[in-house]
């Protein structure tokens, strides 16, 4: 039975729109109680399988070269491993020195895989003692509002996590949806007529780019 309700503990994960999950962890920039972190911003949330591995630190120092976009669409990166905090620090200093580039952001260190566990970051088919490669698209209310999994062997795509964010952030902002491969600047979807009333306003709209009644698109 133990057994039983660690491994269904490992296979949880959220949902999209649910709460995000509250933790204290340790982290490279000191404790945080998440549900108290980054107050009013959005937060990206990602986990990597270990450090000092070689698509690990592609990935980190994606996230730290473009740290600044992220900053301007008001949110705040955290990363994660089962690693130790010192084995962090080390990592963060060994790529320091070797690139320059530095992780200025806090990563949990997450040693008895708590969070992991919490999160779903664990696929015991994968690996039952590293973190496959998740992204948690978090609004300012802590409600899950995207999420992204890679296994371990495939490097994320930090031009698709910036755009997803944008497009959430842009989709709450004006009620709108987004087509495919929407990026800023682009067309918008507006919602479909939901009464004949709506029908014939949106018929009579010369403004909106009309593929079909209920398909239309318009500039913001």
């Amino acid at each position: 039975m133990e057994n039983s309700l660690e491994l269904q503990q490992v296979n949880s994960m959220p949902r999209i729109g649910d709460q995000a999950p509250d933790f204290e962890a340790v982290t490279t920039k000191g404790k945080i109680k998440f549900s108290d972190f980054a107050k009013d911003k959005w937060v990206v949330m990602f986990s990597h399988p270990a450090d000092f591995t070689p698509v690990c630190t592609t990935e980190m120092s994606g996230f730290a070269t473009r740290k600044a976009e992220f900053d301007a669409l008001n949110t705040e990166l955290l990363g994660l491993s089962i690693d130790s905090i010192h084995a962090h620090l080390g990592w963060v200093q060994n790529v320091r020195e070797n690139t320059g580039v530095y992780f200025d952001f806090p990563i949990i260190a997450d040693i008895d895989m708590k969070v992991s566990k919490l999160y779903g970051m664990l696929q015991p088919n994968e690996s039952e003692t590293s973190a496959v490669r998740a992204v948690f698209f978090i609004d300012p209310s802590k409600k899950i509002r995207l999420m992204m999994y890679y296994p371990l062997n495939v490097g994320r795509n930090m031009n698709e996590i910036l755009r997803a964010l944008e497009a959430l952030q842009t989709s709450d902002e004006y009620k709108v949806a987004m087509p495919l491969d929407w990026k800023k600047g682009d067309k918008v979807i507006v919602g479909a007529p939901k009464t004949l009333d709506e029908l014939n306003t949106r018929l009579a709209d010369d403004s909106l780019e009309k593929v079909d009644w209920y398909l239309a698109k318009k500039n913001l």
